[in-house]
C-alpha cells in the first residue's frame, strides 16, 4: 500500500493522510534502524516516493501537490535523510551455530535442485552461493527439466545447439515455455479445510 502510494498516489492524499502517512515511514525507518531487518524492501520504497516527490516538485505548477511547496521540499530532504541513513547501515553478523544451505554436501545440493520443476526456481536458487550457481547451470539438470515438462516431438522441432555444438537445454527450457504449456503442477492447488484440518 505504501509502495502504491508513492508510485501514483501521493497527490490524492489529503494534509491529514500525508501527514499520518509520512509518519508511518517514519517508524518503519527507525524499526528498520534498531532490528536490521529487510532493509531492501524501504530502500526501494524510499527511491520510488524520491523520484515521485522530484517529478512533482518540478512540475509543481502542472501538479496538485496538497500543502506549502516548502513542506514537500522538507520531506523530500527527510526522505534523502533517511536513505543516507539505510546506506550507513551496518548489519551485524548473527551467530548462528547451526547448518545453513552452503554447508550441505553437493550431492545433496544437486538433490534439491532436481526437485524443482521450475526454471525461474533453479535460477533464483542459483543466485545464492557460487556453489549453486555451478549446479543450477548443469546441462544434465536443464534436460531432466525439459523432459519432465515437455514431449520429444516439442523439444525436436525447437533444438537450440550451444556453442561447443551441445544442445542448451536450459535456453530450450525457456524456448520451449514460450510455445508449450508446462506440465500442471497438482501440488499447488492442495490446501487444508479450514474446519476439518482434512488435505
Amino acid at each position: 500500500l505504501l509502495q502504491l502510494i508513492a508510485k501514483s498516489q501521493l497527490t490524492s492524499l489529503s494534509g491529514a493522510a500525508q501527514k499520518n502517512y509520512f509518519n508511518i515511514l517514519d517508524k518503519i525507518v527507525q524499526k528498520v534502524m534498531e532490528d536490521q531487518y529487510n532493509p531492501r524492501l524501504i530502500k526501494d520504497l524510499l527511491q520510488d516516493l524520491s523520484s515521485t516527490l522530484c517529478i512533482l516538485i518540478r512540475g509543481v505548477g502542472k501538479s496538485v501537490l496538497v500543502g506549502n511547496i516548502n513542506i514537500w521540499i522538507c520531506r523530500l530532504e527527510t526522505i534523502l535523510l533517511w536513505q543516507q541513513q539505510l546506506k550507513n547501515l551496518q548489519m551485524n553478523k548473527q551467530v548462528n551455530n547451526g547448518l545453513t544451505l552452503s554447508d550441505l554436501p553437493l550431492h545433496m545440493l544437486n538433490n534439491i535442485l532436481y526437485r524443482f520443476s521450475d526454471g525461474w526456481d533453479i535460477i533464483t536458487l542459483g543466485q545464492v552461493t557460487p556453489t549453486l550457481y555451478m549446479l543450477s547451470e548443469d546441462r544434465q539438470l536443464w534436460k531432466k527439466l525439459c523432459q519432465y515438462h515437455f514431449a520429444e516431438k516439442q523439444f525436436c522441432r525447437h533444438l537450440i545447439p550451444s556453442e561447443k555444438g551441445h544442445i542448451d537445454w536450459k535456453l530450450m527450457y525457456f524456448a520451449l515455455q514460450k510455445y508449450y504449456p508446462i506440465k500442471e503442477q497438482y501440488g499447488d492447488t492442495l490446501h487444508f479445510c479450514r474446519h476439518c484440518s482434512i488435505l
